[in-house]
């Protein structure tokens, strides 16, 4: 009987459902979309943004993605049945008709932030326009609006993944994503691509 709910279960997402992964930048969102991958999920990116030193293994975008707030959403029949990385800040700019299913990285902010500051010192830009508390601050209550809207949205279902967690003891909440999907993923393969030495930027007292 279990051989033949395996057998019957659906490979793929229902028609009409994106998945989206979210989050801050540098909270974990391209890692995830690695995990997805490996699990037998299909991904919509470009591939325009190559890997670097800040993302060795891949950014995993698809740059029109940054034009939702003017309006260029004619993208999303490409996205059915598959996975495609929004920020956070773009979320509500998503339309209706389409079910989503978002899957929204946590990290810790001060991890966020280092990250953040690295990444633009390595660009030759300027890190300290705000100081990291200011920023603190900023993140903080965007998240609360980002996650208070996803609640009142009908046609979102929201999975919040702790990257931090993940990292640290990451089958658990493989087999939570899985669930969330529809438990067709392959798990041991999501399992491989969870990289502990990707994790810089740790915060001290969780390296104790």
């Amino acid at each position: 009987m279990w051989l033949l709910k395996h057998l019957l279960k659906p490979k793929a997402l229902p028609e009409g459902t994106i998945v989206v992964v979210s989050g801050l930048p540098r909270s974990g969102t391209s890692m995830m979309m690695k995990m997805l991958e490996a699990g037998g999920l299909p991904l919509l990116t470009d591939h325009q943004r190559t890997p670097d030193e800040d993302n060795p293994k891949g950014y995993y975008e698809f740059e029109r993605v940054k034009r939702l707030p003017r309006g260029d959403a004619d993208w999303l029949p490409q996205a059915e049945g598959k996975a495609v990385k929004v920020i956070s800040a773009l979320l509500e700019h998503l339309p209706a008709g389409y079910r989503y299913k978002v899957i929204f990285m946590n990290r810790a902010l001060r991890e966020v932030l280092a990250s953040q500051r690295k990444m633009l010192i390595r660009r030759g830009e300027d890190p300290d326009k705000i100081d990291d508390d200011e920023m603190e601050r900023l993140f903080t209550r965007h998240l609360q609006k980002v996650k208070a809207w996803l609640r009142a949205q009908p046609h979102m279902d929201v999975l919040e993944v702790d990257y931090n967690a993940l990292v640290a003891d990451p089958l658990p909440y493989i087999q939570q994503i899985n669930t969330f999907l529809g438990g067709w993923l392959d798990e041991d393969a999501m399992l491989e691509v969870v990289d502990p030495t990707l994790y810089r930027n740790r915060l001290k007292q969780a390296q104790a």
